[in-house]
């Protein structure tokens, strides 16, 4: 089986006020959207920004808000570019978790949330280069 990812679909509130979080502060581009889904093409997959209620008639579960056990990551090209970052996320609408420091195993990182919740990682790797299309590379 080809490993990779299709869609990532994030369960929202509100679509005007994620909207705001990921245009504004991420300063990404939506590619479709209705009155219950924002998609954002992404470099190798789509990220979606689905109504809460929706996805859950969807997927016949229940959807609730707040952190689960995961984060999403954005990687950037110079440690200077996370705390810049973070605080355009903050600026539009998310909230900062983790202040940006520099973990054991290096580089530098923070967290903020989006509206809803959920966990994003912004970090900078020195060891893992980003191509000029955005695709970063595992290295050690």
């Amino acid at each position: 089986m080809q490993q990779q990812i299709s869609v990532i679909t994030l369960g929202v509130e509100s679509l005007i006020r994620s909207r705001k979080f990921y245009e504004v502060g991420f300063g990404w581009k939506a590619v479709f959207e209705n009155e219950e889904i924002i998609f954002f093409q992404m470099n190798g997959f789509v990220l979606g920004l689905w109504d809460k209620g929706s996805l859950a008639a969807d997927t016949g579960r229940e959807m609730t808000s707040g952190c689960g056990a995961y984060a999403v990551a954005h990687n950037v090209p110079e440690k200077n570019d996370v705390q810049a970052v973070m605080d355009r996320l903050a600026e539009a609408g998310g909230q900062i978790i983790r202040e940006a420091d520099t973990p054991p195993q290096g580089g530098f990182r923070g967290y903020v949330s989006d509206p809803d919740g959920h966990s994003w990682e912004i970090a900078w790797n020195p060891a893992w280069p980003i191509d000029e299309d955005g695709h970063v590379k595992f290295a050690v």
